[in-house]
């Protein structure tokens, strides 16, 4: 695996963390095809129950590396969609749709995709200091790798829109304020307290995490409260039958620790 992404597994945590701190962890293709080669791992290894996104240095990361980018413009054949479509769009995806918890540990600033990448992950604990920004329109483009999406349904139309047009940062305040971040905490103890929450969800039952992401990511989709209610129940009959679900009932009355053993 590239030295660019640092990938480390311990205790039932996947850490993965951007390691290019002298450009701010700017994002290289390989970087990214490195995360979403570790994901795919992570999806069917049984000893990995959450994942954690962090960086090293002071930035979590600056967004894409325009250097290496204008490197890839250069070439006749070059579409900057096409480049969406192929790596940054299914990586988001992959991590939207990974059956596990992701925990995004932002130890500062997040910019442009690189903002797209931490926002994706389901929980975020973020550095009192650190900060948002999308640049984008400075340089003639489009918010993309899934901003435009989630910015409007955490800040509304009118506050999403001040900052892609303007590019004004969103500070770590405002970002926990309107349910962008989890939790504040000073930027020494982000990946600490990320891997203490970790620790929590890798105790829990991994399917009925799995199918609550499941259901929220579907949430935001559904065209009624009828339809989210029956989808809620499709779930509950199938996680009904789990011995998961049995242990934590019989844990329960037996007034002791649940052991989940994902079956």
């Amino acid at each position: 695996m590239t030295r660019e992404l640092l990938v480390e597994v311990k205790d039932d945590v996947l850490i993965l963390t951007l390691n290019r701190p002298h450009v701010l962890n700017a994002l290289t293709m390989e970087m990214m095809e490195g995360i979403a080669e570790a994901l795919k791992m992570a999806s069917s290894d049984e000893a990995v129950k959450v994942v954690v996104i962090t960086a090293a240095g002071r930035a979590f990361c600056s967004g894409a590396d325009l250097g290496d980018l204008m490197k890839r413009q250069s070439v006749e054949a070059f579409s900057l969609g096409d480049e969406l479509r192929d790596h940054f769009n299914p990586l988001i995806a992959r991590i939207r749709r990974l059956e596990k918890p992701v925990i995004g540990a932002i130890n500062g600033l997040a910019a442009g995709a690189g903002a797209s990448l931490i926002l994706a992950a389901d929980l975020k604990v973020c550095a009192d200091q650190a900060t948002f920004l999308n640049a984008f329109a400075r340089v003639g483009l489009v918010p993309d790798s899934g901003m435009t999406y989630v910015l409007p349904r955490f800040m509304g139309r009118s506050k999403a829109l001040e900052h892609m047009w303007l590019a004004k940062p969103i500070t770590a305040e405002q970002a926990l304020e309107c349910g962008l971040v989890n939790k504040l905490v000073p930027a020494e103890s982000v990946l600490a307290e990320a891997i203490k929450i970790a620790a929590e969800l890798a105790a829990m039952p991994p399917l009925a995490l799995a199918l609550t992401k499941r259901a929220v990511n579907r949430s935001l989709e559904a065209s009624s409260l009828d339809e989210q209610m029956e989808y809620e129940a499709q779930l509950q009959e199938i996680l009904g039958r789990t011995k998961d679900h049995a242990e934590g009932v019989a844990a329960f009355l037996e007034k002791r620790p649940a052991s989940f053993k994902g079956e």
